[in-house]
């Protein structure tokens, strides 16, 4: 009989030792677990404050790529083609009055396709212009300089 309960304490020991070695594995998993949790929510944060634009665009474009594959019903069919239309229509109303509206106003201000491209070429020659001068104020504070330089240096220093 101490032989069976020296046996039976042993298995209850295996089994013991198991099932700690599986508590501990577990443990473990949950502790790794939580700390990549931590990690994607600290760099999901940073992602969502350096670049907030591009969190909506990815919401936007996850949002009409759900709605791309998800069938209609013909219940959608009936209710929103005549809104699509409209909108369509609408759409193409506004672009065409607001490119009328911008034709004329730019005319208003003289800015014709040859005008624009007039004051463009005006505004390089400038720029162009303007940048020359600078290299010869440039060229001619470095000579100056140099000039200087040369100068201090040809001065014999009185020995003390």
């Amino acid at each position: 009989m101490t032989d069976k309960n020296n046996g039976h304490d042993e298995q209850q020991g295996r089994l013991r030792d198991g099932v700690d070695s599986v508590v501990t594995i577990a443990s473990d998993a949950v502790d790794t677990s939580r700390e990549k949790a931590r990690e994607l929510a600290h760099q999901t944060a940073h992602v969502a404050e350096t670049n907030p634009l591009g969190i909506v665009a990815g919401g936007l474009a996850l949002g009409a790529l759900v709605g791309a594959v998800l069938p209609r019903s013909q219940k959608e069919k009936e209710i929103l083609s005549p809104i699509g239309k409209r909108l369509g229509a609408t759409a193409v109303a506004a672009f065409a009055a607001a490119r009328e509206s911008g034709k004329s106003e730019f005319q208003n201000l003289g800015l014709t396709k040859g005008g624009a491209k007039d004051q463009v070429k005006t505004l390089v020659q400038n720029v162009a212009g303007a940048a020359a001068t600078a290299g010869k104020a440039a060229a001619s504070a470095g000579k100056k300089e140099l000039s200087h330089a040369n100068e201090q240096s040809a001065v014999p220093t009185s020995a003390a």
